[in-house]
């Protein structure tokens, strides 16, 4: 999704992987709770009440802890995990970054279409270049995104952008900075590692999802 990798954020809190056994920022991390009824419930807005577990958000990470039943470890207590807990992060974070989007072009920090994406480039206006994983490579290479790390996202499939600028599918799209940028671009990271690493390719835009 980047170019250049991710830059930790020096004072941000750090947190232990239950899977890795690594600590890291929070923000490359998924927090979990376990409900009343000893269901373990994601956290994806940090704001659920009780102790949290921490997982490295990335499918390996998330399908080790499920399998080895590091969940019920974590907690100290017998735990259910969901059905299909991966598909359900998955679909989880992709709401979340076309939320997150749409809030941006309702405020006026985000454009779709190719020329106007263009336009903000070569105005030095767009800060984050956003592109459909199932768009054309060919007509994706065409508009690079700026040099500084964390500028390119490549995670959503036109018909998910174009949720977030209420169209029927969208190729191309920018962010302006600011703080909504980087808020996408974090949950951003975090999908676009939950699908990236699905060997499967059970789902075809899976397959487009790549760093650049």
């Amino acid at each position: 999704m980047t170019r250049g990798g991710s830059k930790s954020r020096p004072q941000e809190p750090e947190r232990k992987c239950i899977a890795t056994g690594e600590s890291q920022p929070k923000a490359g991390l998924i927090r979990f709770v376990v409900g009343p009824d000893g269901m373990v419930v994601p956290d994806l807005l940090d704001k659920l009440p009780g102790r949290g577990i921490y997982v490295a958000a990335n499918r390996a990470a998330i399908a080790t802890a499920i399998k080895k039943g590091l969940f019920s470890r974590a907690a100290r207590q017998q735990v259910t995990v969901p059905d299909g807990l991966l598909d359900l992060l998955e679909k989880g974070y992709a709401n979340r970054v076309v939320h997150l989007i749409a809030m941006a072009r309702k405020a006026g920090q985000a454009v779709a279409g190719y020329e106007k994406v263009k336009d903000w480039l070569s105005k030095d206006q767009a800060k984050v270049l956003i592109q459909a994983t199932d768009g054309s490579d060919r007509q994706k290479s065409k508009l690079r995104p700026p040099r500084e790390r964390d500028r390119y996202i490549n995670c959503l499939t036109g018909d998910e952008l174009g949720l977030a600028f209420g169209r029927e599918n969208v190729i191309h799209g920018a962010l302006a900075a600011g703080g909504l940028a980087s808020r996408v671009v974090e949950e951003a990271k975090k999908l676009t590692a939950i699908r990236a690493l699905d060997s499967g390719g059970d789902k075809g835009h899976r397959k487009g999802t790549k760093t650049r």
